[in-house]
Order: structure tokens, then C-alpha cells, then sequence
């Protein structure tokens, strides 16, 4: 009796931030490693599916890129990557396409499926609007390309509402289309920041490989469990912030200053993890905030 007076307890300590959410919307970028856990996939996608049923209207980003590597690998390609970013050419993005559009987000969408929710794929190059990636080289200054890797320039955000008006959770991939109508891979973090703007969400959360921000990116017990807009540029140049978590740290710093409320870095592997940062008082990851 004890344990089930526990589960109870538990369900009372999430009914305000079921009020709080509902009706809220709440982009979640979902990749790296545990996109190789279809046991994690699942889990996630569970936790999705209870977020749906009180109310809350998920919007899911989804990236491949272990994946899109692995096909390049079969077909005899090697995988470039620059400064963090896979450099695609003509082949490379027929792969990337294929794998996103055709293989991956369906079989998200079927598995929510199972857990009793409706979810609709949406391709990012139908709403999502770019211009070609280019750069400098930090070290040389020289002009760097990455072929069709797309900046976001603009998101068509109506198919989005449509779905999530009736109910239905939107997976969208993260490509776009340029003016030259060819398609273009996009970085998923920076997707879903666009993404998250446009709707003027109420919160962007990044499912990652780590817990969270972490003063010493080699001890997980150093994480940071909230920062503000204003102290990332001290985080940047201490170093605290860099590498991968960069690019999850400029969309979730672009997206709060856009307006929307808060964004989070949790873990994907901690079982539940969406669940715990979204309906305890203490969360489990990092929040970014306003100020």
C-alpha cells in the first residue's frame, strides 16, 4: 500500500505543472546517441505521448546522424565533418534525405502510434526556408563551405499549427529548401530553435548525451542546473561551454531571446528525463532563462 500511496504522491506533485503547460507548446529536439536505443527511443517517445494525453502540444525535431553515416559508410562514402557540421555534396544529401524522410520519421511516428497518440510526419524542406551555410576558418580566416548545409532564413509554421490543432504531434525533419529549390541539411539544434521562435513556444527542450551544462565537462556531478541569457558569453570564452554543446547552447540562447520562455538541456539516456525536467520541482538538466 505503501508504494501505490508513493505513485499517488508523485502524480500530485506533477498536477501544477499540468496546469501550468496545458495548451503550452513544447519543441523537443530529439538525436545523438540514443537514436541507436530503440528501447530509449521508445521510452522517450512514451514520455511524448503522456504529454500529449494532459494536454501539452509536443512538437518534435528529429535529427540521424549516426545513421546517415553508417548508409554513407555501406555505399563507400567517408563521412567529412567541419567544424562540427557534415559537409554535403550531391550523393552525401540524397543519403541524408532518404534517411530522414523516408526511414526514420515514419517509424517515430509509428511508435507513438503504439503508445496510443497520433503523430504526423512533416519534412523540413516543406517549411523551412534557407540560405547556403558559409564560414570562416578560425585558425586560417579562409572562407569555409559545407555544400548544401542550410542557414535557416525562415519556417512556414502553419502545417505545424494545423496538426497541433487537431491533436496530432508534428516530427519534423531537419532540412530546408533554397531559393535554388534544392534541398539543404540542417543542423537539428538550430532547426528546432527556429522552429521553437516561430511558434513562440513556451519551452525548447534538447535531448542530449549528457545531463546538462557542466562546469567540468568531465565530472557529470558538476552540472549547472540553471544559467541565464546574460552569463553565456562568460561560460563560452571560460571554455565551460564547447564543442557539441556550442550549438545547443546558441539555439537554446537565440531562442529565449526570441521570447520564449525557457530552454532545457536534459540527458536521454536517464529513463524519463522529459518527464522529470517538465513536471518536478527539481528537474534533472539545465535551464536557460531569460535575463
Amino acid at each position: 500500500m505503501h508504494k501505490v500511496i508513493e505513485k499517488a504522491s508523485v502524480l500530485i506533485e506533477a498536477l501544477p505543472y499540468i496546469q501550468k503547460f496545458r495548451g503550452e507548446t513544447i519543441v523537443v529536439k530529439f538525436g545523438g546517441s540514443i537514436m541507436d536505443d530503440e528501447e530509449g527511443v521508445q521510452a522517450i517517445l512514451n514520455d511524448i505521448a503522456f504529454m500529449a494525453v494532459v494536454g501539452l502540444r509536443p512538437v518534435i525535431v528529429h535529427g540521424g546522424g549516426k545513421a546517415i553515416s553508417q548508409k554513407m559508410k555501406d555505399r563507400g562514402l567517408k563521412p567529412v565533418f567541419l567544424h562540427g557540421l557534415r559537409v554535403t555534396d550531391e550523393a552525401t544529401m540524397e543519403i541524408v534525405e532518404q534517411t530522414l524522410n523516408t526511414e526514420i520519421n515514419p517509424h517515430m511516428v509509428s511508435i507513438l502510434g503504439r503508445y496510443g497518440h497520433k503523430g504526423r510526419g512533416i519534412h523540413g524542406d516543406d517549411i523551412l526556408r534557407v540560405v547556403p551555410k558559409a564560414g570562416k576558418d578560425p585558425q586560417t580566416g579562409a572562407d569555409v563551405s559545407w555544400g548544401y548545409v542550410g542557414q535557416v532564413t525562415e519556417v512556414d509554421v502553419e502545417p505545424i499549427l494545423a496538426f497541433l490543432a487537431a491533436g496530432i504531434v508534428p516530427f519534423v525533419t531537419p532540412l530546408g529548401r533554397g531559393a535554388d529549390r534544392h534541398v539543404y541539411n540542417i543542423n537539428a539544434d538550430e532547426a528546432a530553435s527556429w522552429i521553437a521562435r516561430a511558434l513562440q513556444a513556451r519551452k525548447l527542450v534538447f535531448l542530449s548525451d549528457v545531463p546538462g551544462l557542466l562546469s567540468d565537462p568531465k565530472d557529470p556531478s558538476t552540472i549547472i542546473s540553471s544559467v541565464k541569457a546574460s552569463e553565456i558569453e562568460s561560460l563560452v570564452a571560460r571554455g565551460v561551454i564547447s564543442g557539441g554543446m556550442l550549438p545547443k547552447i546558441g539555439g537554446a540562447l537565440d531562442a529565449v531571446k526570441a521570447g520564449v520562455a525557457k530552454s532545457h538541456i536534459i540527458d536521454s539516456g536517464l529513463r524519463h528525463s522529459l518527464l522529470l525536467e517538465l513536471f518536478t520541482e527539481q528537474g534533472v538538466g539545465t535551464e536557460i532563462t531569460q535575463g
